[in-house]
């Protein structure tokens, strides 16, 4: 399928015309060379990268920006740049009068651009410079705002630009995270099924199999990504904006993000607010599915429990404040606001139990997802090292509380609470 055919838009069986604002997406040699054309009627443009990316593709992008007045915001490359308030001031302060944000680099810089291009009405391109993460297509911006993780909904690039020389040529980790990105589908979709029978939540058939078939293209390709295999680097790339376009059609994030990117998001935002250590994103991901993948086993082969656990509200706010510390009082509103602490979901687990289990059971084992690991170079005994055993049992009861969404973290919480897996 092409992606710029899949971009018109398409009339789906679920009852939605799906649809995408992004207007052109170019993966190959050479990709760079379209802004020629993309460019024509800008002439104030604003380049936005860390030092590393703009060793990557600054000067490449520049050359073909030679008869614009460029802009460059240009964050250091030593620190982890975080995605928050005085990122945001910095890229609205240089945005000036341009026409245009050209946003050169990954995650973090294009949810940055992404972001203030929505509020400040401007648009913007991709310069992707490596294969990371599925977030290049999507209309979401991962922000982190008053110490929390938000995901803004924030439009989506008018271009994205891919060569597949600088792809390649990304940090291996980069390209072992966006492998592990898309492994994570795995666990999202089938909190996706696991919402849409306990919550009724909406569901599309096309959504589905269009993410899933994109993890099935990419899951044997892992010994060909680690040599840098060309064709594999562009495989890899074209499936994570494939994903982010299923984001777009389906108008969240729902079919790439469930309960392993809740721990993911754990893991960043108490690494940032105890200032420890963190995986990149897609690699916490992939790790973090292999612990999805043993709760669901878990629950499949429990006897569902006839009342739901519950802890008094006093001492789960004491436990949420020793978790999240400054943003604990941020995470309970939203689930209040939700509702979420108040419902009560063991009559529709008892009602559905067997249909249920079928969904859960149909996940790959946590087994499986360690082999998967083992064929990319990861070894979870690293993801043990980085977190304690303490702080893991922290994300699997209280990750869930980051999101306004429901998973398998809350079926687990509700059937057996505070319980090691």
């Amino acid at each position: 399928m092409d992606i710029n055919e899949l971009l018109r838009g398409i009339s789906c069986s679920c009852g939605k015309h799906h649809t995408c604002a992004i207007k052109q997406v170019w993966i190959g040699d050479g990709a760079i060379a379209h802004l020629t054309d993309l460019t024509s009627e800008y002439k104030k443009i604003l380049i936005v990268a860390d030092e590393n990316t703009y060793r990557a593709a600054g000067e490449e992008t520049e050359r073909y920006l030679s008869d614009k007045d460029v802009t460059r915001l240009i964050f250091h490359g030593d620190t982890v740049l975080v995605p928050n308030e005085a990122a945001i001031a910095a890229t609205e302060a240089a945005l000036g009068s341009s026409e245009l944000i050209i946003g050169i680099g990954s995650g973090v810089i294009q949810d940055l651009c992404k972001y203030v291009s929505h509020f400040s009405h401007v648009p913007y391109f991709v310069i992707a410079t490596a294969p990371s993460m599925d977030g290049y297509a999507s209309s979401g911006a991962a922000m982190i705002t008053d110490g929390m993780k938000v995901t803004y909904s924030a439009g989506v690039p008018e271009a994205i630009l891919a060569d597949t020389n600088v792809l390649r040529a990304a940090p291996l980790e980069m390209i072992k995270a966006g492998y592990g990105d898309i492994i994570g589908k795995y666990s999202a979709l089938n909190d996706w099924r696991l919402g849409h029978i306990v919550n009724g939540e909406y569901f599309c058939d096309y959504i589905y199999t269009l993410t899933y078939d994109m993890v099935k293209k990419v899951l044997p390709l892992a010994k060909k990504l680690l040599a840098r295999d060309k064709e594999s680097v562009k495989t890899l790339m074209e499936a994570l904006i494939f994903v982010g376009i299923a984001m777009s059609f389906a108008g969240n994030s729902r079919p790439a993000s469930g309960s392993e990117h809740h721990l993911s998001h754990f893991f960043e935002i108490t690494g940032i607010i105890d200032k420890e250590d963190y995986f990149p994103h897609g690699i916490d991901v992939v790790y973090s599915t292999a612990i999805t993948c043993k709760i669901r086993e878990i629950i499949a082969n429990s006897t569902f429990p006839k009342e739901q656990f519950t802890m008094d509200e006093q001492t789960y706010a004491k436990e949420m404040t020793r978790v999240y510390k400054s943003v604990a009082d941020g995470c309970m509103q939203l689930q209040k606001k939700l509702g979420t602490y108040s419902a009560c979901r063991t009559d529709i687990y008892l009602a559905k139990e067997e249909e249920i289990k079928a969904v859960l059971r149909d996940a790959p084992t946590s087994h499986e997802i360690l082999d998967i690991l083992g064929d990319i170079g990861l070894d979870i005994n690293e993801f043990y090292s980085m977190y304690s055993e303490s702080k893991l049992s922290d994300a699997i009861r209280y990750a869930k509380d980051l999101k306004d969404r429901y998973t398998v973290l809350w079926m687990y919480y509700d059937m057996f609470g505070t319980k090691e897996i």
